[in-house]
């Protein structure tokens, strides 16, 4: 417990570092890979190596922990391997080309990070936390996390889903998007993201559910900046009313 407790507050710190540089430079990956970043595999391959470790060992956690019979422990399991079989086995193969490269020092950072973070909640979840009881399932805070991790997993399927859709338009994969969140926003899939590790936070109750949700924001509110400038400069057209991240606000 001692060492949790060191992992888990210095990731919450290594978070919020991770929030300051990722604020002065982008990750190079996706629309923003460049040279100058040594070795590098392929997007789709990338991708699989930097997802699959939070959902192996988090189910490995499962397996392996003492508290995971309850019909809580499977809520739980199912809300995290919902997300992260599909990120980790199905997103890779909608991507639109199989040329793209992703340097291998984002990889083995995403490697690190998803099976850190897997750990974290999976060890904390069923084995650390003692067991979540059945009345679990309606107490008010269980209710309204779940519901922010459902409405957030849907905005960040529905806004990839638009992506997609302009990477089979488009010869190099990018347009402007349009229709449901996009009116507002830029990035509303990340925007998406940070509401359902929120609604994760609230749903297990729990400091690794809550530094999720800080990674998920320091991680992702940053790139949504970068993004948002990266259209700007890329479309003269870009609707000017268009926040970054969250709507009418930033």
């Amino acid at each position: 417990m001692t060492l949790f407790r060191v992992l888990l507050w210095g990731w919450f710190g290594l978070a919020a570092g991770m929030a300051i540089l990722l604020s002065v430079v982008t990750a190079p990956y996706g629309r923003h890979v460049r040279r100058g970043w040594g070795p590098a595999t392929g997007n789709r391959l990338g991708w699989v190596l930097m997802e699959a470790p939070a959902a192996l060992v988090f189910g490995a956690c499962f397996v392996l922990g003492e508290y995971r019979t309850g019909p809580t422990a499977w809520v739980f399991f199912l809300m995290w391997q919902g997300y992260y079989v599909h990120r980790a086995f199905v997103y890779p193969c909608t991507l639109h080309s199989t040329r793209t490269r992703m340097p291998l020092v984002i990889v083995g950072f995403g490697f690190v990070f998803n099976g850190l973070n897997g750990y974290l909640s999976g060890r904390w979840l069923y084995t650390l936390s003692g067991g979540y009881p059945d009345h679990w399932l309606v107490d008010p805070r269980f209710v309204l996390g779940l519901l922010l991790f459902v409405t957030g997993y849907t905005i960040n399927r529905r806004a990839d889903s638009t992506l997609r859709r302009l990477r089979q338009e488009f010869q190099d994969g990018y347009g402007i998007p349009y229709g449901g969140l996009y009116r507002w926003i830029s990035c509303p899939n990340y925007f998406g993201e940070i509401v359902e590790w929120s609604g994760w936070a609230l749903a297990t109750w729990s400091l690794p559910g809550l530094a999720f949700a800080f990674w998920a924001a320091a991680n992702l509110a940053p790139r949504a900046q970068s993004h948002h400038r990266w259209y700007r400069e890329r479309f003269a057209e870009y609707p000017p009313e268009r926040k970054a991240l969250v709507p009418g606000i930033w």
